[in-house]
């Protein structure tokens, strides 16, 4: 049995929650819990884990017995524990209230091919459970997963090395930090080439994150640990002062949540130039503010269409990167790649530099929207679509490269446009020119609240009708 059918069993088990009223998102981390302790016990990781709470204490209670047994576990291993162990547990309550769920859960567990699992590695086992939560539309948890394939383009040519610090202060489930770590794993002889106090660093220090959503940092623990990382994972929101700790980093990725502040109020942050209610904008200052300004500090972040042409603070923010960094390239993304069709998205690849003004001179641009196929879930984005921009991005001599979706504009010509990135889309009569949408959120809001009006006023007529005509 491969993982692949052992991730598919696992999502079965959903059914058998089904009547407690327990959400995709709640389902997975649920199984978290559990998966935690069998998973340690089959690692031989469970010495972190007092002995009345592992695996096998777990397996002997039955009915009701169980259900208390389950609950004094999760507070135990959330309060009384230390490291990660804590961190994962800490919080932890259970949403299953038929003991009969929760037995059926537990051995259904213990009942898999954990050989086969293990040869084919426990961390990629769980990355599948959490990809098959992120495309089930009802989870509402893609919001929190990156399409792997983007994750894996974005940091093979970003190219994090050993001994550098890498960061995504908007981590989700990890995708793009256990990325950066398999790229230097591979590059590195599986690190076997580096010393001892490297090998340490690698998987101490070297991958950071920072999350806001409770639940969605307790998968990114579990994700990181079955990976052997364990770098800091903060729960907090990077936009508060909490992430003025966050800098330094030689490599960022990330895909930053889309929309504004609710209520509009302000960041929190008090060090950054431009305040805006605008959430990415203010992303993508905390990002290339978090960089070393040492020339060689980089990254590549993914970003909505309104990020590159949002008025006001937003043509300060992208002045203000301009000048910090040589923001060298913007790959204009298909739509139809995230959990919200209509958005709009980009990849901003730059460079922090060694001074504070002038560090970006031209910026290319390639456009992999127009007259492109539509993407879902029967055709997923693959790591071909990606061939002529990867052919581009790597061009010894950018210049030369023959693309018609390759484009370049220098930073006058930016400037006297205002300072705005929407530029490099290919003019089709095919394709329809898409609306200069101020936030996708907030637009998507507007159309609901434009069709309920109609709708009101539809009935309002159909009211008017039947009092003229009687009730035919």
């Amino acid at each position: 049995m491969n993982n692949q059918e052992i991730v598919s069993k696992l999502w079965n088990l959903c059914n058998v929650l089904r009547d407690d009223g327990i959400t995709y998102h709640q389902y997975v981390t649920e199984l978290t819990y559990i998966l935690f302790l069998k998973m340690s016990k089959e690692t031989g990781m469970d010495g972190q884990i007092p002995e009345n709470y592992r695996w096998d204490k777990l397996m002997k209670p039955k009915g009701v017995e169980l259900k208390r047994f389950y609950k004094e576990l999760l507070n135990h291993l959330g309060e009384n524990c230390a490291g990660r162990v804590r961190e994962i547990y800490a919080g932890a309550s259970s949403n299953i209230e038929e003991p009969k769920n929760l037995e059926k859960i537990i051995t259904s567990i213990d009942a898999l091919d954990w050989y086969s699992a293990k040869e084919e590695g426990l961390g990629n086992l769980y990355e599948g459970l959490l990809e098959k939560n992120a495309n089930e539309k009802k989870s509402g948890a893609g919001q929190y997963f990156t399409p792997r394939v983007l994750i894996d383009i974005m940091t093979k040519l970003i190219a994090p090395q050993a001994g550098e610090l890498c960061n995504d202060p908007a981590c989700g489930t990890y995708g793009f930090m256990i990325a950066a770590d398999r790229f230097v794993k591979d590059h590195t002889d599986n690190l076997f080439s580096l010393s001892l106090e490297q090998q340490e660093f690698q998987r101490k220090k070297a991958f950071t994150g920072c999350e806001l959503v409770h639940e969605t940092h307790r998968l990114a623990l579990m994700n990181a640990m079955l990976h052997d990382i364990e770098g800091e994972i903060m729960l907090a929101d990077t936009l508060s002062n909490h992430g003025k700790a966050m800098k330094n980093f030689d490599v960022v990725l990330t895909n930053p949540p889309f929309g504004t502040k609710k209520g509009g109020e302000r960041a929190t942050r008090d060090d950054f130039t431009y305040p805006t209610s605008n959430k990415q904008l203010n992303f993508l200052q905390h990002i290339y503010r978090s960089l070393k300004a040492n020339g060689k500090a980089r990254a590549a972040v993914v970003l909505p269409d309104n990020v590159l042409f949002a008025d006001g603070d937003g043509a300060s923010i992208r002045k203000d990167l301009m000048d910090k960094c040589n923001l060298n390239t913007v790959l204009r993304l298909p739509t139809g790649i995230f959990y919200a069709q209509g958005v709009k998205t980009n990849v901003l690849f730059f460079t922090r530099g060694n001074t504070e003004k002038d560090n970006t001179k031209e910026v290319w641009f390639y456009d992999l929207r127009t007259n492109m196929q539509k993407f879902g879930k029967t055709s997923p984005l693959k790591a071909e679509h990606f061939n002529g921009f990867i052919n581009a991005y790597t061009a010894e001599d950018r210049s030369k490269v023959q693309d018609e979706r390759w484009s370049v504009f220098t930073r006058k010509q930016i400037e006297d446009k205002n300072n705005s990135l929407d530029l490099g889309l290919i003019r089709d009569d095919s394709v329809l020119d898409y609306e200069d949408l101020q936030d996708p959120i907030e637009s998507g809001e507007e159309i609901v609240a434009q069709l309920e009006e109609a709708v009101d006023l539809l009935m309002s007529v159909v009211k008017e009708l039947k009092s003229l005509g009687g009730n035919d």
